[in-house]
């Protein structure tokens, strides 16, 4: 069997779940496929990943996991036996459609190369072992890729993100200057949340402007991971930490709008977006810091579909009126809704009439076979873990969007609802009576959900992002006054020696 270049194979998930298998059949290591970013040395990622799809003797992709227990395991060695390193190898994810997803995170890089076995007991599945010739680089590697258009296409990075074209429409050339003037009068002040940046010769530097940006350490994590992959472009730009976007001046206005980048973006917003904090944290942290990630989620699903209670679940803050009305709808509709507020904040006075649910992990929401997603202050930023789940989502119409919203389709990947909930009822009754149709919306969305949220595909559009943020900028960056290099994270004492026998560009 040849190899698929890795183009093709990250390609290969959405094309291989739509076909159909028998769920019993027995398994054929040699026709299983395995596939992914994981196997190819140069995608560097915190979280290294690639997937399985198991095969039948007849050649059909199974639609199940095999009968009995889950036989399949991953064995991963340094290529030289001089090289010991550690590498957390955690058991494969079973995603309970017949396809299994592969992890693993290194703390040090080989520089020979990896040996990695792929087994379904003692059986070598596919084309295993698979070998990775070195080096081979960890997270901490401080080892930029000095040819982002070989960078991209290492990754398979997409030609386009309709998002990043439709936010930079607005602003065909950015003009330093006035930002330099108009953001720190504007949006600076004592109450604000805005770190300003400057990536020059791929150092990152940075000043706060206002009293609430404790979260730069997420943006400046994701800025310093990417700058240790490839070499980024010089510019100047502002982010808003806070939860809503900034700019809301017209295109035909004068002055006209600023390039603020934000984490999310609204209908009356010019904000350039990026992948939420929460996202962006849980990629770069998946193994050791955080239990939710985008590869997790995916092995955690609950019981099949048609396991699942029959009702529509919520649980979250009381972060915005309706999640209110999702909660007294919940009293009043028992039979088809299970709703709860877990946090007073807002709204407190509410608590006594409406009670507080017991706070439940997030694996557990996808017990139930629908679920509603209510904005918080804007965007409810578990949408593309409920996306990832195979439940079916009811999504509020809102006017809030993150960077991946653009792809998905009412009806195809999810039922809308609409603003004030008044057709949530019959939404799910709907689900309820048309059971094929609500399985087949939800296996779409959390199809295309695996596929536009890979971690490797958020490194693509961050760097997109600024990519296109420079070639606009119309003046040369600098270093301003009260901006200070951003440090490494404590990791960095790892940090290891760049393999690369090419000049990089001259430092500061």
């Amino acid at each position: 069997m040849r190899r698929l270049p890795l183009a093709r194979l990250l390609a290969l998930p959405l094309a291989l779940l739509v076909a159909s298998g028998v769920p019993e059949a027995p398994l054929s290591v040699q026709r299983s496929l395995v596939w992914g970013p994981g196997l190819q040395a140069g995608v560097v990622l915190p979280v290294r990943y690639f997937y399985l799809q198991a095969v039948s003797p007849e050649g059909q992709n199974l639609t199940r996991s095999p009968p009995g227990q889950t036989l399949f395991r991953v064995v991963i060695k340094s290529l030289s036996p001089k090289e010991v390193i550690r590498i957390h190898v955690p058991k494969p994810l079973d995603r309970n459609d017949g396809t299994f997803l592969m992890r693993y995170r290194m703390y040090e890089t080989v520089s020979k190369g990896l040996k990695i076995e792929v087994l379904y007991g003692d059986e070598h599945v596919a084309q295993s072992p698979y070998i990775l010739k070195g080096p081979v680089y960890h997270e901490y590697c401080e080892c930029p890729e000095d040819d982002p258009q070989a960078w991209q296409k290492t990754l398979s990075c997409p030609d386009k993100e309709p998002q990043i074209e439709k936010d930079f429409a607005s602003f065909p050339s950015i003009n330093l200057q006035q930002m330099l003037i108009e953001v720190p009068k504007r949006f600076g002040d004592e109450r604000g949340a805005i770190v300003h940046y400057t990536i020059l010769n791929n150092h990152i530097y940075r000043r706060s402007l206002g009293k609430y940006t404790d979260f730069k350490m997420f943006s400046d994590e994701i800025l310093l991971s990417l700058a240790r992959k490839v070499l980024l472009p010089d510019l100047e730009f502002y982010v808003n930490l806070g939860d809503w976007p900034l700019e809301h001046r017209k295109v035909n206005e004068t002055p006209g709008p600023l390039p603020i980048i934000s984490w999310c973006g609204s209908l009356d917003s010019r904000d350039v977006i990026l992948p939420t904090y929460d996202i962006t944290h849980s990629t770069l942290e998946a193994l050791r810091g955080v239990t939710n990630d985008l590869l997790s989620i995916q092995g955690n699903t609950g019981p099949s579909w048609i396991n699942k209670t029959e009702k529509a679940f919520f649980r979250g803050r009381d972060s915005r009126e309706e999640r209110l009305h999702l909660v007294q709808l919940s009293k009043e509709n028992p039979q088809l809704l299970d709703a709860g507020i877990t946090g007073y904040f807002f709204f407190q006075e509410k608590e006594k009439e409406l009670g507080k649910a017991k706070l439940i992990g997030f694996f557990d929401f996808f017990k139930y076979k629908y679920q509603v997603n209510v904005d918080g202050t804007v965007a409810a930023y578990r949408y593309p873990y409920l996306m990832l789940g195979d439940s079916l989502v009811l999504k509020q119409d809102s006017p809030y969007y993150e960077h991946f919203y653009m792809a998905l389709k009412p009806w195809k990947h999810y039922i809308p609802i609409k603003r004030n909930l008044s057709d949530l009822l019959e939404k799910v009754e709907w689900a309820k009576e048309n059971d094929d149709e609500a399985k087949k919306i939800a296996k779409e969305g959390q199809l295309t959900a695996r596929d536009l949220l890979q971690p490797h595909r958020l490194y693509c559009y961050y760097y997109r992002v600024l990519q296109k943020y420079a070639e606009r900028q119309l003046s040369q960056p600098e270093i301003r006054d009260g901006m200070e290099l951003v440090p490494q994270p404590d990791d960095s004492a790892s940090l290891c020696q760049c393999h690369r026998k090419r000049p990089l560009r001259q430092e500061l």
